[in-house]
Order: structure tokens, then sequence, then C-alpha cells
């Protein structure tokens, strides 16, 4: 199967799928959603995926009724009926299927979907270009909805002036981008926006960290601004299917480029454990990568 489109227990291919028109995504974005990426039928980082998709859909106070094990385990299973060594992997849950109204219905079940394509792996040591934007979203960036009309806006902004990522900020400060999280590293230290409301969690974020802890990399989780981020040595984003990639323009100034060895260092260090869990058989729930 070249694509795969999933919805509650039916499998086919994902153009030929179809979902009812009172499924609340389809009203009001009413779900939260998850993507990671596949290689060798392997998805990585799959058990930290997982606590997010389960978080966020607590917090919209959808009850999944199904365990996180049981949905990996589905997720593995429809990895393998998917011709391709790399994939893209999103999954989404819905509140249900009812009656368009805005107020939660009493009594639905949640939706699943579950979408897999082919996915080439981009090659995260090429430059990349950036824009800035005014971060108009609301005040729930944290959790991982489907509602995502300003970040496809910005989005589609970047894509037409020859930019890869949009970042956003509020105000003076930097938050994150359309897609990625961003980071900058100055004088040594990995700088990137705290855990709060304005950011998503991304788990590239989480690895990045992981991986400063390991090579001595100092980290600051605290707000840094526009003119930090355009006086930095390097600037990333980062997300699952990205890893982590540097910034050479943003708005059409060049930037960064300054601290070419530690930047490298990082995105070899990401890169060699993604192959580990790809490669050897660990990235299932519970599994570590040696």
């Amino acid at each position: 199967m070249e694509t795969l489109g999933y919805y509650n227990g039916e499998i086919g291919l994902l153009d030929e799928l179809r979902i009812p028109m009172n499924d609340r995504a389809c009203w009001f974005g009413d779900g939260v959603y998850e993507a990671a990426v596949s290689a060798n039928y392997r998805i990585f980082a799959l058990e930290e995926h997982m606590n997010r998709f389960f978080n966020s859909a607590a917090l919209l106070y959808i009850a999944p009724g199904i365990t996180k094990i049981q949905l990996a385990e589905l997720l593995n299973t429809l990895a393998h009926k998917v011709d391709s060594p790399t994939q893209f992997v999103y999954w989404q849950m819905t509140r249900g299927t009812a009656p368009r109204t805005h107020a939660f219905p009493e009594y639905t079940t949640p939706n699943l979907w579950v979408m897999i394509k082919p996915l080439i792996l981009q090659d995260i040591y090429q430059k990349i270009r950036l824009i800035t934007v005014e971060d108009t979203r609301f005040l729930h960036c944290n959790i991982k909805t489907l509602n995502l009309l300003p970040n496809v806006l910005a989005s589609e902004k970047a894509k037409q002036a020859g930019c890869t990522e949009a970042v956003f900020h509020r105000g003076n400060r930097v938050t994150e981008g359309s897609h990625t999280n961003v980071h900058i590293l100055k004088e040594g230290i990995l700088h990137t926006a705290p855990r709060d409301n304005l950011i998503l969690p991304g788990i590239a974020r989480a690895h990045i960290i992981t991986h400063c802890g390991k090579l001595g990399i100092p980290v600051d989780e605290t707000p840094f601004t526009l003119e930090e981020m355009f006086g930095a040595d390097e600037i990333m984003i980062s997300s699952s299917s990205t890893f982590c990639m540097s910034a050479s323009h943003i708005d059409g100034h060049q930037v960064g480029g300054k601290a070419p060895e530690l930047l490298r260092r990082l995105q070899d260090a990401l890169l060699e454990e993604f192959h580990c869990f790809t490669h050897t058989g660990a990235g299932h729930i519970g599994e570590q990568c040696a």
C-alpha cells in the first residue's frame, strides 16, 4: 500500500476513505493530534508522542477509550502495511460524531484517525531561510489541537517568501515556529523558550535538551527576544521530522554561522540517536536506545 488511511477500524487508501460530516473535527477542529517519523517500520520516540497525545486529550476533556499500549500496537501494525522504509505517521482523535452544537455532546465515542505516507527525510545539515510573523494564536499553544489556521497562514507566508519556516513572536518575545520549536546558541549556551502555554512542548526539543546535557552544553529555558535571536551565534528549528536545522537568513538578513562545530555536534547526536532507534529494534514503548 502506498498510503494508508484509518478511521475507527476501517483501513483503505488515504484518498478513498470518507469521514462523516458530523465528526466534530469538521465543525470545530475539536480534537488533538500527533505526528512522528518511522524508519525501517519503527516509529521514533513513540512513547514520548503517546504521552503528549494523551496529555493533550486530557486537557480537552477527551477520554480516548484506548490505552497507550493499544494505540502504539495499532500504529506499528498499520506502519507495516505501507510500502516505504521511511514514513510520516500521523494520528488524531476527535471528540466524536454528533449534530453540530458548540457544547460537548453528552454521549459520544471518540473517533480515531490515522494517516501514513512515504517520507523523504530532510538533510538536517542544509541551511534554511526563515521569516518572522506576529503570533496571533490563542493561549493554549501547549495543546496539540487541530485548530491550526494561524499556523497554516504563517507557513504559507513563509513558502511565498521562499523560506522554510515562520518564527512566531508575541511583541518582542520569540515563541516558536508555525510547526517547529525555535532555539538559539549564544556563547556556548542553548537558549529555548520555556514550557509554558505559549509553545508546544516539542519531542525534538526535549531530545535536544537531553543531548545538551550529555555534551556539556548549558541550557537556558527562559524567553529570548527578537534582537537576541538575530544576534545569536546559531538559530535552529526542531521538529519530529526535521530534527534540528539551522538558519542562514531571517527576513532576508544573514544570521548565524558563528558556532558551526557546536551545532554539528548537536545535529550528529540527534541523527545518531534516530538511527540507533530505527536500526536496532528499539523504539517501541518502554524500550531505550543504548
